[in-house]
């Protein structure tokens, strides 16, 4: 396992522990873990291109390692009231929407490549920025005045968005390998 892997994989066993920490009001120590969480996702990506470690687990782990962060830190922050309800579903439901549609393309062709559209990549940097926010302005005292309020609206405009190009990304994909195989049984 190289560095970028390694990275992505502690990312991912942080998780647990910011959940933890949000739920029992450590506000402080969950926008450190999540700042350092933040900074590990810029740093893994740039470390495996920089020394060319880009690898097909890391492919995988990143954004496995993204949205469970994200996920998970966003519905125990809607859980806890620090953001809306509407919100936390509309992040979960598109990563659902987004996993379903990976997973069911990798059924039909055993072969799933991980490409992440660029303003899906818009929308994880936004939800962390919210995130990051949210928790230093409850365990730090920062006063961000209007800014939660326009990341929110940014949050929720991105994650439409991206949920509807995947929507599209996913139909022509899969319309893409159904007329292949149509073609095939005509032959």
């Amino acid at each position: 396992m190289n560095l970028p892997n390694a990275i992505s994989l502690t990312r991912i066993c942080a998780v647990p522990f910011i959940i933890w920490l949000i739920i029992n009001d450590r506000m402080t120590a969950a926008f450190w873990l999540v700042l350092l969480a933040a900074i590990s996702d810029a740093a893994d990506g740039a470390i495996a291109k920089h020394f060319n470690q880009v690898t097909e687990l890391g492919s995988y782990l990143d954004p496995i390692a993204d949205k469970a962060l994200l996920v998970c830190g966003y519905i125990a922050l809607g859980h806890e009231g620090y953001l809306p309800t509407w919100l936390v579903i509309g992040v979960v439901f598109r990563d659902v929407l987004i996993i379903g549609g990976a997973l069911s393309y990798h059924v039909m062709t055993q072969a799933l490549i991980m490409e992440p559209i660029m303003i899906s990549k818009v929308n994880t940097a936004a939800q962390l920025v919210l995130a990051v926010e949210i928790l230093a302005s409850e365990g730090l005292g920062y006063d961000f005045g209007v800014f939660r309020d326009a990341m929110i609206i940014v949050v929720a405009v991105t994650t439409a968005i991206s949920g509807a190009v995947y929507i599209v990304v996913w139909s022509r994909k899969a319309m893409a390998v159904e007329d292949s195989r149509t073609e095939g049984e005509g032959e």
